[in-house]
């Protein structure tokens, strides 16, 4: 073992039991195997001495030829330093086949849970994010939670079994390249490299397994397509949308009762009004769904964002801070009808819930959306692009340092993208100012011109 440490002490005289004139020499040092333990002793007899009593109590060499089986003080000390150095032999076998142990247990897939643990319990990740990653490194043949469907188990499958220090560059190059030839794109081929460079990241620290490199690091980094253009509803068609879910038309007809009716008329107008919080608010769907009536002030126009969802589990906002969302006429005239009914109005209650008070699931949300996009005959946009709009609306009417606040992002390179988005109304007339275009003259009809008019 590399890291052990030997120091030897002394040489010690100790009488043999029975006999006045004889005596033993044993030496004894103290050791460890690591720095972090504290010493230990080791005490190891070596043979007779060749020493005989003094007569006041102490020993003298005897006299004559040292005799075989018996040690004078030089050979005392060879031997000492001969039983210091079989001792660290011992040691060093021991823990080279304690490693050989170790690492035949920590495979790759002993790290990944070990990782996924150390996210979740140390680092605070999103439940989200682990419940993704975890989906990555299920086995092969594991079951969905829902349906039928199994998993391909990719990683486990090439490397669960695999020691940690054994995987090289060039196995996780080869993984990756067997992804593109199955057909997976670039993106999902990039989600795989970056589950394992992380892991690996993590196995790489002294405190865990301290990998001496990460065989992922060199690999390559698939190029992704561009980002599709940002495509987004404007003012008319999200009030379009929100008119038809008040309508129930976004709901699948089937002969119910009154009572029936009338909870799902309240589910409609909700519906209706929650499209057009997300877009008159640009909060995400997960901090519309948690937020609850402390959180919205209606007097002061405001509303404070402190919680989000996270596979089902509230959590902090992303980013990890709190923001006030100042609320335009329409967000505020849909909180305050939300705020008109007859229950579930309480601190604690949510703005956005279900018929019995409880938080909306947002699968269900998605589903009305999208089946309201469709009777409104609308292009189909995801639930999200509302977000998307507000952001891009917003970016045509006032600067990119209060879109980033009114959405709380975290970097105003995130705001760029709705900067783009869509041209302002008046960059037409800066582009004509510019390149000298003179106002468009009517066209001429030819018949006016043949009449002589």
């Amino acid at each position: 073992m590399d890291d052990a440490v030997l120091e030897q002490t002394n040489l010690v005289l100790r009488p043999r039991k029975g006999s006045g004139e004889k005596v033993y020499w044993d030496a004894q040092w103290r050791f460890r195997t690591v720095a972090s333990e504290p010493w230990r002793m080791k005490k190891q007899r070596l043979g007779l001495a060749w020493l005989e009593p003094d007569g006041s109590g102490g020993w003298r060499k005897r006299k004559g030829r040292c005799r075989d089986g018996w040690l004078d003080e030089r050979a005392a000390n060879l031997a000492a330093n001969y039983a210091m150095k079989e001792h660290a032999a011992v040691l060093r076998s021991v823990a080279e086949r304690a490693r050989q142990e170790r690492e035949r247990l920590l495979t790759v897939r002993v790290a990944a849970r070990e990782w996924l643990s150390w996210l979740d319990e140390v680092r605070g990740a999103k439940p989200s994010t682990i419940r993704d990653y975890q989906t990555l490194l299920r086995e092969p043949g594991e079951r969905y939670k829902r349906g039928t469907r199994t998993s391909r188990g990719r990683i486990m499958e090439a490397f669960g079994d695999r020691p940690i220090n054994q995987v090289t560059t060039t196995d996780v190059s080869r993984f990756l390249r067997l992804l593109d030839s199955e057909g997976l794109t670039p993106r999902n081929v990039n989600k795989y490299r970056q589950v394992l460079q992380a892991m690996f990241t993590y196995a790489c620290r002294t405190d865990t397994f301290a990998l001496a490199s990460n065989p992922v690091e060199h690999t390559d980094k698939r190029r992704e397509p561009l980002p599709a253009a940002l495509d987004y509803y404007e003012v008319e068609e999200v009030e379009a949308l929100a008119r038809v879910c008040e309508q129930g038309a976004h709901r699948p007809t089937a002969a119910v009762g009154d009572a029936e009716l009338t909870a799902r008329a309240a589910e409609d107008r909700q519906d209706a009004d929650a499209f057009r919080i997300l877009f008159y608010t640009g909060i995400r769907i997960g901090e519309l769904l948690t937020l609850r009536w402390a959180d919205v002030d209606l007097d002061a126009r405001l509303l404070l964002v402190r919680r989000s969802l996270s596979a089902g589990v509230e959590t902090e906002p992303k980013g990890r801070r709190n923001r006030y969302v100042p609320l335009s006429d329409p967000a505020l005239a849909a909180l305050a009808r939300l705020g008109a009914r007859y229950e579930f109005i309480g601190d604690d209650d949510y703005v956005v819930c279900n018929r019995w008070g409880r938080r909306l699931d947002d699968s269900a949300l998605r589903r009305r959306y999208h089946r309201g996009c469709d009777a409104a005959g609308l292009r189909r946009v995801k639930l999200h692009g509302l977000r998307h709009a507000a952001g891009s609306i917003l970016a045509r009417a006032t600067d990119p340092v209060f879109v980033r606040d009114y959405l709380g992002h975290s970097k105003l390179s995130t705001t760029d993208r709705y900067v783009s988005a869509k041209h302002r109304p008046e960059d037409f007339e800066r582009l004509n100012r510019a390149f000298g275009a003179s106002p468009r003259e009517p066209a001429v009809d030819e018949t006016d011109t043949a009449a002589g008019r």
